[in-house]
C-alpha cells in the first residue's frame, strides 16, 4: 500500500515539473503574439520575465522551508491552482501592468510546484538511494514540458486558428487536471520537529553555497534560452528569407526541449550518479559554453539549430546533477530547505540576465546580446570545478 501512495505521489511530483516548465517557457512560446497585442518591444518583455523570476526568487526561499513544516499535499494544491489562476489572467491581460501582475502571481505557484516536485523526486524515485540519477530521471519530465509547451502552441495558432489568448486557457485546464490528480494523493510525511531556524543553519555548509552559485549561472542560461531561442532563430531565418518563420522557430524551442528531456533521461541510466557527478557538472558546462558561443557566431538557422540543440544536451544533467550531488550530503528532513536556498540563489541569474539580453536586444540584436550567456556559461564553468570537491558536511 505506501508503495503504491509513493507511486501516485511520484506522479504528482513529475506533474509538478512539468508544469514548471510551462512556466518557464510559456513567455518565449507567446513572446511575438504577446508584444503586439500589448503593444511592447523587447525590453518591456523582458521586465515581464523579470516580474515573474524576481518574484520566484523571493517566493523560494520561504517554500523550500514550507514543505519541511507542512509537507507537499497543501503546497502542491497552492501551485496547481495559483498557476493555472495566472495563466487565465495572463490570458486576459490588455496592458502591460495587468500583464505584469499575472507573470508575479506565477511565480509564487511555480515555486510551489518547483519546490515540490524537485525534493519530492529524489524521496520517491529509486528508493531514495541516488538522488542525483532521481533528479534527472524526474527532471526530464521538465524537459518533456520544454517540448511540448511550444509545439502546443504552434498547433493551437497554426491549425487551430487559436489566439495566444485561447492558448493560454487551454493550458490553465491542464493544471486544474493537474490538481484533482494532486488532491487524491497520498505523500510522505515530513520530518517531525522540524523548526525554520534548521533552514538558516544550512545556509552557511560550503555545500550549499557552492550550489547556489552554481545554480546562479546555470538557471540564467536555461531561462535565456526558453526566453530568446524563438527571439533568435526569427532573426536567423529572417536574414535566410524563410517563410513560416514564427512556426520553424517555435519548432526549434521544442527541440531545444527534446535534447534536454532526452540528455536526462540518458544520465538518469547511469547508476551511482550522486558520487561521479561532480565530473559530469565540468565536462557538460564546458559543451554549454561552446553551444552559445556557436549561436553568437551562427550565420545560418542551420547552425543554429545544431547550436540549440546541442546547448540543450548540455543542459541537461547540469541543473538536476548539481541538486542531486547537494541533496547527497544533507538529510533528506532538509532537502526543502536547502532547495529553497540554492534554487533562490539561483533564480536571481534567471531574473535578470534575460532582462538585460532584452534590454541589449533593443538597439542591436539577439543573437548579439547572447555574448551575456555565454559569460555566464565561463563562469559555470569555473565553479563546477569545485562542486566535486566539497566533502559531506555535518548536520544536527
Amino acid at each position: 500500500m505506501e508503495n503504491q501512495n509513493h507511486k501516485r505521489a511520484a506522479v504528482v511530483a513529475l506533474m509538478a515539473v512539468f508544469t514548471l516548465a510551462i512556466c518557464f517557457i510559456i513567455l518565449g512560446s507567446i513572446s511575438t503574439e504577446l508584444m503586439a497585442y500589448l503593444g511592447i518591444n523587447e525590453g518591456q518583455f523582458g521586465t515581464l520575465v523579470l516580474g515573474m523570476f524576481l518574484t520566484s526568487c523571493i517566493v523560494q526561499l520561504f517554500v523550500g522551508p514550507m514543505v519541511d513544516k507542512i509537507g507537499y499535499k497543501p503546497v502542491a494544491f497552492f501551485g496547481f491552482i495559483i498557476t493555472a489562476l495566472s495563466m487565465l489572467l495572463l490570458s486576459f491581460a490588455t496592458t502591460f501592468g495587468f500583464a505584469l501582475f499575472a507573470c508575479i502571481l506565477m511565480g509564487f505557484g511555480a515555486m510551489s510546484l518547483n519546490t515540490v516536485g524537485n525534493t519530492l523526486i529524489p524521496v520517491v524515485l529509486f528508493q531514495g538511494n541516488d538522488p542525483a540519477r532521481a533528479s534527472n530521471f524526474g527532471n526530464a519530465f521538465f524537459g518533456l514540458g520544454y517540448i511540448i509547451t511550444p509545439l502546443l502552441i504552434v498547433f493551437m495558432f497554426d491549425s487551430l486558428g487559436m489566439s495566444y489568448n485561447a492558448a493560454l486557457i487551454v493550458i490553465a485546464v491542464l493544471m486544474l487536471i493537474f490538481l484533482g490528480f494532486s488532491v487524491s494523493a497520498t505523500y510522505p510525511k515530513v520530518s517531525i520537529g522540524f523548526e525554520f531556524t534548521m533552514a538558516f543553519k544550512v545556509l552557511v555548509k560550503p555545500a550549499v553555497v557552492i550550489a547556489a552559485i552554481a545554480l546562479f549561472c546555470y538557471i540564467s542560461l536555461e531561462i535565456s534560452m526558453g526566453t530568446w531561442i524563438r527571439s533568435l532563430m526569427n532573426e536567423l531565418f529572417t536574414d535566410a528569407g524563410a517563410t513560416g518563420v514564427s512556426a520553424k522557430s517555435g519548432i526549434v524551442l521544442s527541440l531545444f526541449g527534446v535534447a534536454m528531456m532526452v540528455g536526462r533521461f540518458l544520465t538518469s541510466t547511469i547508476k551511482n550518479l550522486t558520487a561521479i557527478g561532480g565530473k559530469v557538472i565540468i565536462l557538460m558546462s564546458v559543451v554549454s559554453l561552446a553551444a552559445i558561443l556557436l549561436m553568437v557566431v551562427a550565420e545560418s538557422p542551420a547552425l543554429g539549430i545544431v547550436a540549440v540543440i546541442l546547448a540543450g544536451l548540455a543542459f541537461a544533467p547540469i541543473f538536476p546533477t548539481i541538486v542531486g550531488v547537494t541533496f547527497g550530503k544533507f538529510n533528506p528532513s532538509l532537502y526543502g530547505s536547502i532547495f529553497g536556498i540554492i534554487f533562490s540563489v539561483g533564480l536571481l541569474g534567471g531574473t535578470f540576465v534575460p532582462n538585460i539580453i532584452g534590454n541589449l536586444s533593443v538597439d542591436a540584436t539577439v543573437q548579439q546580446s547572447l555574448m551575456i550567456a555565454a559569460v555566464m556559461a565561463g563562469l559555470l564553468v569555473i565553479i563546477s570545478l569545485f562542486i566535486g570537491r566539497v566533502g559531506r558536511p555535518k548536520t544536527g
